[in-house]
């Protein structure tokens, strides 16, 4: 994962993260093992990586999973996928309505919070278990230094967990708009958009998190986490 370039984010509504804390906890997040490999003032290089991750993805799921959480992101909104603009005049007639169109592109972009989480978990047991080969240069390194190292770790780990869940959800669902769009698309199936959305929610995850390891890299003292200001004064 390259270097994830800042970009302006608007304010976005107060986080309901009771439900996703929970989670994480139950996941065994917020129990760190312990490491020998210390740093300056005795903290340990690999648990502040794995707390910088912890606090990072715990807020970008938070944000999220909250009503609204990619529609009203101005970095995480998703795009209507390709799928729907590349099949000629039959789908450019029913997406000529701006309204329709913005309606469309709301229902998916809220189908992504249920894949958001199915993603929570897995991110939550891999910081929790994954090995960090040179943690102090993780640290010390570039502003998403540690959500690139994640990120590469994971591989598509998150999209092959959100397809099905994406799918599930509009099955259920069987909301009309939906039915019309994908009906219009010769040879398109729901699992085939579920796929297309799975795959723009894991880059917007990802982004998501690497804005957060950013701005706490950038401000430790806004987190009241001690390790985490101990470590940033030493990185």
């Amino acid at each position: 994962m390259t270097e994830i370039a800042q970009r302006p984010q608007f304010a976005q509504p107060k986080m309901p993260r009771r439900l996703f804390l929970g989670g994480v906890a139950a996941a065994g997040l917020l129990a760190l093992p312990g490491c020998s490999t210390l740093g300056l003032g005795g903290f340990s290089y690999v648990g502040a990586v794995r707390r910088l991750l912890e606090v990072a993805s715990v807020n970008a799921f938070g944000r999220l999973t909250a009503p609204g959480g990619f529609w009203d992101s101005q970095v995480a909104r998703l795009p209507l996928p390709d799928l729907f603009g590349r099949r000629g005049n039959v789908v450019q007639s029913i997406l000529s309505s701006g309204i329709f169109k913005d309606r469309l592109q709301h229902a998916l972009n809220d189908y992504a919070i249920d894949g958001a989480r199915r993603a929570a978990p897995l991110v939550a047991e891999t910081i929790r278990t994954i090995g960090f080969a040179n943690a102090a240069a993780l640290l010390s390194g570039g502003s998403t230094g540690a959500t690139s190292y994640l990120r590469s770790a994971m591989g598509p780990a998150l999209i092959n967990a959100m397809i099905p869940a994406l799918g599930d959800a509009m099955r259920v669902a069987n909301d009309p708009l939906i039915g019309q769009a994908i009906g219009a698309l010769a040879g398109v199936d729901v699992p085939q958009v579920a796929q297309s959305i799975a795959n723009d929610a894991d880059n917007a995850i990802w982004y998501s998190i690497g804005l957060e390891e950013s701005a706490i890299r950038q401000d430790p003292a806004r987190t009241n986490d001690r390790l985490l200001i101990e470590a940033f004064k030493h990185a």
